[in-house]
């Protein structure tokens, strides 16, 4: 896809960046991204790729809009309640953003349709709140060597993860081999709104420097946010010997 007069003004400040240029906005245009969950993170995902030029979105969500989302889930307003976040997104999207192609997936991610809705991109994003969809993602993505950027939110407190699966390295299951006994999300212990945006704009952050090949020590860590010390720390995630996917260095 050929960069046209009225992208280059829309992307004009992004463009004239010396790690993006002509040649990055073309990237990025070009990219395929799908983002699983349009919820707290999915939702500020969804709105800096389209507005940074990303060409093909696809969305999976099977959920509908509810009254509480309504603080965080910025995409939404009143109108979209009792409505699918999918279909409502995309409604938005298409008409912000005229020249990105997103497709909608209103359906739940399961086993026997993951490797459909994956088969046409590049990068999956994963902004789920449970360990079991966590799971499947994290197993599709190293199976088909897919780049996994994912997410998870609770309380005052945000993880981002980075695992590129077309090199060796360690996976979600390395980092937890076993899903906890007690399921912690925002319906469970509430959330902070604006950890919320933070989290999907890193998230948008690290896809976007995906796109671009920029230098990228995420891969293989975990970012740590806390908003109440207004702090990062960085973690690396070393293969577990004992993993599923038998992850290796």
């Amino acid at each position: 896809m050929e960069i046209q007069l009225k992208d280059f003004k829309r992307f004009e400040k992004q463009i004239i960046l010396k790690k993006v240029g002509i040649s990055g906005q073309k990237k990025i245009k070009n990219s395929k991204i799908l983002i699983i969950g349009i919820g707290g993170l999915g939702n500020p995902l969804l709105t800096y790729l389209a507005a940074s030029g990303v060409g093909n979105i696809g969305i999976v969500d099977h959920d509908k809009v509810e009254l509480s989302n309504l603080n965080r889930q910025t995409i939404f307003d009143p109108s979209d309640i009792g409505k699918f976040k999918a279909a409502q997104a995309k409604i938005k999207i298409d008409k912000m953003f005229k020249n990105i192609k997103v497709k909608k997936f209103q359906e739940k991610l399961v086993k026997n349709n993951i490797k459909k809705i994956f088969k046409n991109y590049e990068i999956i994003c994963d902004g789920t709140d449970n360990f079991d969809t966590r799971y499947l993602i994290n197993d599709e993505c190293k199976k088909e060597n897919k780049i996994l950027i994912s997410a998870a939110i609770s309380k005052f407190d945000g993880h981002l993860f980075k695992f590129n699966f077309k090199k060796k390295g360690s996976c979600f299951r390395c980092f937890m081999p076993e899903k906890p006994n007690l399921e912690k999300n925002c319906g469970s212990e509430g959330i902070f709104s604006p950890v919320a945006g933070i989290l999907g704009s890193l998230q948008a952050n690290e896809t976007l420097k995906t796109i671009l090949q920029l230098e990228n020590s995420l891969n293989n860590n975990v970012l740590i946010f806390n908003s109440l010390n207004v702090s990062l720390r960085k973690v690396k995630i070393h293969p577990n010997p004992l993993c599923l996917n038998k992850c290796t260095k």
